[in-house]
């Protein structure tokens, strides 16, 4: 389960920019096309929080969703999976959202 050790690095990042402060809310963006399971980072939040300033903050997980740009008819595609095709039929790609994983936003006391 590697979305452990990435909410090990969340709760990390957090600190570091709280500089000793008291974090209430956590604002994290995970792409659909990322691979990182949003219920699997919420399990393991409360456990690496423990016993640091983000301990007790609310986790907000905003789902970005998987869009890509067809390289033959230039046309916007919605995306699922990593994978998919246009409506015109090709299944040349340019992803254009959807693997981010970042901290969006901390709320420090």
């Amino acid at each position: 389960m590697h979305e452990l050790g990435i909410t090990q690095e969340v709760v990390a990042i957090a600190e570091e920019h709280a500089k000793g402060q008291r974090i209430a809310r956590v604002v994290l963006e995970i792409g659909k096309l990322s691979g990182v399971f949003p219920d699997a980072v919420r399990f393991c939040f409360e456990l690496c929080a423990e016993g640091t300033a983000v301990e007790g903050a609310k986790l907000e997980i905003v789902e970005t969703p998987g869009r890509a740009r067809c390289r033959a008819c230039n046309n916007e595609v919605p995306l699922e999976k990593p994978f998919g095709e246009c409506s015109c039929g090709c299944t040349d790609l340019e992803w254009l959202a959807g693997d981010e994983l970042r901290v969006r936003e901390l709320e420090i006391i």
